[in-house]
């Protein structure tokens, strides 16, 4: 069988792209469905689910995910082999309407098996956590932030441009069926394996009109998901280590700070800073934020007789955490337990020792309290002061998920950054 094509049948390569793609497709479409209910039903309290039942869902995405980053990339090299190749003849071209309404077809799916891999791919990117791609690379992509408006309006834009690669696939399928049941041509057949071939029509559609036709369905289609409400999507501000971002927090850390503290010699304002924290969920880092937490800080350069400077009181809204795709499940009653739980405290005494500065305290989450050492540099120019460190904990201390590592980690590392002033 001839590997190019010709103007009366279709070579090896141009049929191998099509089966290949039409394999990975109908792989993908029941994997994606199955997992987003398989999703659902977990985030949903009124349903029993397990540990399994998750690790389920993030095995079924995963596949999901990497098949879709196969089929874009099969589809490109589809495309650029089809730019160089003889495009065989419609045996229908005589008849214009069903002939243009084919090519519309092609145009669709040519587009969509584009267009919908990649919409799924850059939500994947803008956010954290949760199902990674297999492919030793694509869990970001450049130019693309970590961002939950963006991950929502892909997200959107994926769930639309489906509808339209589903609607475009059942009408190619049919319309091969109806060449080979009703109408007996070779339609169908010059696509299989062997040497079919078949002299087109004399007459042929032009290319313009089924290209505009097709964007006006995708158009059309795009325009119903917005007036369904698809894009509208309130999105929580994101800290950040940049000044205008962190104010928020430093602005409620100054504003909530007791008032003999305020007052106080040698008491310190934050003025800026971020508290973040890192978990590992089915073996991809996820990095997420507290967005609302206050900093009492009494802080003296001078020592005193056993290295003690000072102390610090820090409050956390746990409810204010942001962690990507997660967070909901985050702050749920399994983990966080914002709802019962709304705070977190760290109290601690302020040390100095060889290798620099310690916090060394009490956490308490969950109203589970264990002894931490958080060990963090400190610079001090005039009344301005910046600081930063963190620690790593065991989730299990504090009754946050299960004892097993299952499908997050144990390990959790909080970090902070600040400036304040005195």
């Amino acid at each position: 069988m001839p590997l190019a094509n010709a103007h009366d049948r279709y070579g090896a390569v141009t049929k191998t792209f099509h089966w290949l793609t039409a394999l990975l497709i109908l792989s993908a479409i029941p994997l994606g469905l199955f997992a987003n209910d398989l999703a659902h039903a977990v985030r949903n309290p009124d349903i029993a689910t397990t540990d399994a039942d998750v690790s389920r869902a993030a095995f079924l995405f995963s596949l999901h995910k990497t098949i879709g980053v196969t089929v874009f990339f099969v589809a490109l090299l589809r495309i650029l082999w089809a730019m160089g190749q003889t495009k065989p003849g419609l045996l229908n071209g005589d008849k214009p309407l069903e002939a243009r309404a084919a090519e519309t077809v092609h145009w669709l799916l040519y587009g969509s098996l584009v267009a919908v891999p990649l919409t799924g791919w850059i939500h994947h990117a803008a956010t954290t956590g949760f199902a990674p791609i297999w492919w030793p690379f694509g869990q970001s992509l450049p130019l693309v932030p970590k961002d939950d408006g963006l991950a929502h309006t892909f997200a959107s834009l994926h769930h639309i441009l489906n509808w339209v690669l589903w609607g475009s696939l059942a009408a190619h399928v049919a319309g091969a069926l109806k060449h080979h049941v009703i109408d007996r041509d070779a339609t169908l057949r010059r696509m299989l394996p062997g040497r079919t071939t078949a002299e087109p029509t004399a007459r042929q559609p032009g290319h313009v009109l089924p290209a505009v036709a097709a964007l006006v369905i995708w158009a059309a289609a795009l325009g119903t998901g917005s007036a369904l409400g698809y894009f509208s999507h309130e999105t929580e501000p994101a800290q950040s280590a940049g000044a205008d971002t962190a104010e928020p927090a430093a602005e409620t850390a100054s504003a909530e700070a007791p008032a003999q503290t305020q007052g106080a010699e040698n008491a310190w304002t934050v003025t800026a800073g971020t508290l973040g924290l890192t978990v590992v969920q089915m073996g991809s880092e996820v990095t997420g934020q507290f967005e609302d937490w206050t900093a009492d800080i009494v802080y003296d350069e001078t020592a005193d007789s056993d290295g003690s400077h000072g102390t610090v009181d820090v409050t956390v809204t746990i409810a204010s955490l942001t962690l990507g795709s997660v967070t909901s499940d985050a702050k749920g009653a399994d983990y966080l337990a914002a709802e019962d739980h709304p705070t977190a405290t760290f109290s601690a005494d302020i040390v100095s020792r060889d290798a620099g500065h310690v916090a060394t305290g009490t956490l308490t989450i969950k109203d589970n309290s264990v002894p931490v050492e958080m060990p963090f540099e400190l610079t001090i120019d005039g009344d301005t002061a910046t600081a930063s460190g963190g620690l790593t904990v065991d989730r299990r201390d504090f009754g946050i998920g299960g004892q097993s590592e299952g499908n997050v980690g144990a390990s959790v590392d909080i970090r902070f950054d600040l400036t304040a002033e005195r």
